[in-house]
C-alpha cells in the first residue's frame, strides 16, 4: 500500500480509498473514466496493458470525470433527469422537455454537472493550496508573536526587579550610613552627659561633707574653734554650670510616587501604528504550489519509471569498498542528507562520513545494534538504552533530549520516509514491542501481540519500514524476521531453514526486504509477501549493517572490521 499525497485525497476524506479491483485492497490512486472504476498503481498498469482496455482513459483519481448522480424526475418518477432547461435553470427529464418546457433550449446535464464539480474542486483547491496554508502560517505567526511577547514581558519584569533591587541596595547603604552617623552622635552626647553626671555627683558629695562638718561645729563645746572654723570655712563652692546637649534632627525627605517612579523607571507603550501581518497574494502562493506539485509529480513519475525498469541481478557484483575510521566494526548504517552516512560499532562509537568514508564527526553513545536513523529533516536521532531516552542531533550539531520512553528500553529506531513517523523497537524484562511516534515525538501506536494474543517480538534489534508502510524487524532472541502492516496487524514472520540469525534489515524502492544473515555470508532478499527471491553473497562472513543508498547500491557492514562493501544488486 502507498501513502497519498495531499492532492490525491479529497478534502473531506476521512479514510483512504481502496482499489476497486476484486480482491485488491491497495490504495486507490487512479480512476478509469470508461469503466468508472477506482484503481491502484499496479491494477492501472495491468488495465493499460490489456488489449481490451488499453485505450481507456485512466487519470489520477482527483482528475476523474464525475458521474452524474441518478436522480428521478419529481414529475415523471419513472424517468431520470438528464438535461438542464436554460430558461428555467432546473434539471428536467426527456418527458418534461417535450411536455412542460416546449420551445425552451436544453443543455446536457452531465456537462453542466461536470463544470459545477470543476468549479467546486477549484474552490477546494484554492482553500487547500492558499487559504488554509496562508491562514495556518498566520496562526503560526500569532503563536510566535505570543511567545515573543512573553519573552519581552519576562525581560521587562526582570529589569524592573533588578532596578528595584539596585535601588533597594542603594537605600540600604544610605540608611546604614545615616544610622552610623546617628550612633556616633549618640555616643558623643552620652559621653558628654556622663561627664556632667560625674561632675554633679562629685559636687553633691562635697555638699554632704560640708553639712556634716557644720553639724560637727554645732556639737562642739570649744567656742574658740567654732568661731575660728566658721569664719574660715563659711564659704560654699558654687554649683557647677553645664550645658544641655543639642540632639540631631532627622528631616524626612518629601517625595511622591512620581519621584519613586523616576527612580525606578516606568513602562510605556510606543506610539507606533501596529504593522499589518503580510498575507501573500494568491497568485504567488498558487504559482509556488504548482511548481512544487509539478516537481513532486515529476519525482513520482521518475520513481515509478525506475520501479518498472529495475529488477534483481542474477548475481550481485561488488562495486567498491570503503573503511569507516573511528569504529571497530560496522553494525549499523544510516543514510543522511547529501549522501552522508552514519555508521556505528558495538562499542558505542557513532561516526558520520561522506560516501567515500572520510570522517566528518564522531560521538560516543550507549551503543547497540540498529539504534540510529536520520529523519526527513536530516536530523540524526539515536537511542540511549541506559537512560531510556531518544536523543536528536540537528544539522547545526545541537544535541537535545527528544523522547523519554519510560520503563521501556529503546534498542532500535527508524524514521519513516513516508510520513516522518518514528518507529522504535523496545524491551522491558521479557516483553518487547514496537512503538510509533509522530515526527514531533508524540506516542501514536504500540504493537506487541498478534490477533491471537501471542507476543510478536523477543528483541527487535533492527527495524525498518517498507514502501507500503509495513514495519519490518529482525529479532535477535527469536531469530526471526517479523512483518506487520501499518495498522500493527501481523502479516508474516519467517525463519530460514538453516536457522538464519537476522541482523541489519532495510527495504528498497521496489519493496524488497533485505536482511543480513549473521550466521552466514549472505543477505536474504524477499518480496513484500516474504517470498525468498534471491540471496546476495557477500565477501565477508557475518554481515551486520545494511543500507540501500539513493543510487540503489547495497552497503554491507562487517561484524569484525570497519570495512563496508558496496554491491550492485539491481539492474
Amino acid at each position: 500500500q502507498m501513502a497519498f499525497s495531499k492532492s490525491q485525497i479529497p478534502f473531506t476524506a476521512q479514510h483512504y480509498l481502496v482499489c476497486g479491483t476484486e480482491d485488491c485492497e491497495k490504495n486507490c490512486l487512479f480512476f478509469c473514466n470508461d469503466c468508472h472504476q477506482q484503481m491502484c498503481e499496479q491494477c492501472r498498469d495491468e488495465h493499460q496493458k490489456s488489449s481490451d482496455t488499453k485505450n481507456h482513459e485512466v487519470v489520477p483519481y482527483q482528475q476523474r470525470k464525475r458521474q452524474l448522480p441518478e436522480v428521478r424526475c419529481q414529475i415523471h418518477v419513472n424517468k431520470y433527469v438528464d438535461m438542464l432547461c436554460e430558461q428555467c435553470q432546473v434539471p428536467v427529464c426527456s418527458k418534461c422537455a417535450t411536455q412542460d418546457h416546449g420551445g425552451h433550449t436544453f443543455t446536457d446535464l452531465e456537462t453542466v454537472y461536470a463544470e459545477k464539480c470543476g468549479v467546486c474542486l477549484n474552490e477546494i483547491n484554492k482553500i487547500e493550496e492558499y487559504f488554509l496554508p496562508t491562514s495556518q502560517d498566520l496562526l503560526k505567526s500569532t503563536k510566535e508573536d505570543s511567545n515573543e511577547i512573553k519573552k519581552i514581558m519576562d525581560s521587562i519584569r526582570a529589569s524592573m526587579k533588578a532596578e528595584a533591587e539596585s535601588l533597594k541596595r542603594m537605600v540600604d547603604a544610605l540608611t546604614s550610613d545615616n544610622i552610623k552617623q546617628v550612633n556616633e552622635q549618640e555616643k558623643f552626647l552620652l559621653q558628654l552627659l556622663n561627664s556632667q553626671d560625674k561632675k554633679y555627683n562629685d559636687y553633691i558629695s562635697y555638699l554632704y561633707e560640708l553639712v556634716k562638718k557644720f553639724h560637727g561645729y554645732l556639737s562642739s563645746k570649744n567656742l574658740q574653734i567654732l568661731m575660728d572654723e566658721i569664719t574660715k570655712n563659711l564659704k560654699i563652692d558654687p554649683i557647677p554650670e553645664t550645658t544641655k546637649p543639642v540632639p540631631p534632627v532627622f528631616t524626612a525627605s518629601q517625595y511622591s510616587k512620581e519621584d519613586v517612579t523616576k527612580l525606578l523607571g516606568r513602562i510605556t507603550v510606543p506610539d507606533t501604528k501596529p504593522e499589518n501581518r503580510k498575507i501573500k497574494p494568491m497568485e504567488t502562493a498558487v504559482s509556488t504550489q504548482l511548481k512544487h506539485t509539478e516537481k513532486h509529480n515529476k519525482q513520482d513519475r521518475e520513481k515509478s519509471a525506475m520501479k518498472q525498469t529495475l529488477s534483481l541481478c542474477s548475481s550481485g557484483t561488488k562495486v567498491r569498498e570503503y573503511t569507516v575510521p573511528g569504529v571497530d566494526c560496522v553494525w549499523h548504517i544510516s543514510l543522511g542528507k547529501s549522501g552522508r552516512l552514519w555508521a556505528s560499532d558495538d562499542n558505542g562509537n557513532l561516526v558520520q562520513t561522506d560516501l567515500k568514508g572520510n570522517p566528518l564527526q564522531k560521538i560516543q553513545t550507549s551503543g547497540g545494534h540498529g539504534y540510529h536513523t536520520v529523519t526527513q529533516d536530516g536530523d540524526l536521532i539515536y537511542t540511549d538504552k541506559w537512560n531510556k531516552i531518544i536523543n536528536k542531533i540537528t544539522l547545526d550539531n545541537t544535541v537535545t533530549e527528544f523522547i523519554k520512553t519510560g520503563d521501556w528500553t529503546p534498542i532500535s529506531i527508524h524514521s519513516s520516509h513516508i510520513n516522518g513517523d518514528i518507529l522504535v523497537g523496545m524491551i522491558k524484562g521479557r516483553e518487547a514491542k514496537v512503538t510509533r511516534y509522530s515526527k514531533n515525538g508524540e506516542e501514536i501506536q504500540n504493537i506487541q501481540r498478534d490477533n491471537k494474543g501471542q507476543e510478536l517480538y523477543g528483541n527487535p534489534h533492527y527495524i525498518t519500514e517498507n514502501i507500503n508502510g509495513d514495519i519490518c524487524t529482525s529479532d535477535f532472541i527469536k531469530n526471526v524476521v517479523v512483518v506487520v502492516n501499518k495498522s500493527g496487524q501481523h502479516i508474516f514472520s519467517y525463519k530460514d531453514q538453516w536457522s538464519i540469525v537476522p541482523f541489519g534489515i532495510c527495504t528498497d524502492i521496489i519493496g524488497h526486504i533485505l536482511v543480513c544473515d549473521g550466521n552466514n555470508s549472505k543477505v536474504d532478499i524477499r518480496d513484500l509477501d516474504g517470498q525468498l527471491l534471491s540471496q546476495q553473497r557477500v565477501i565477508y562472513y557475518g554481515p551486520r549493517g545494511l543500507l540501500v543508498d539513493d543510487k540503489n547500491n547495497l552497503h554491507v557492514g562487517q561484524w569484525n572490521t570497519n570495512t563496508v562493501t558496496v554491491y550492485k544488486y539491481l539492474q
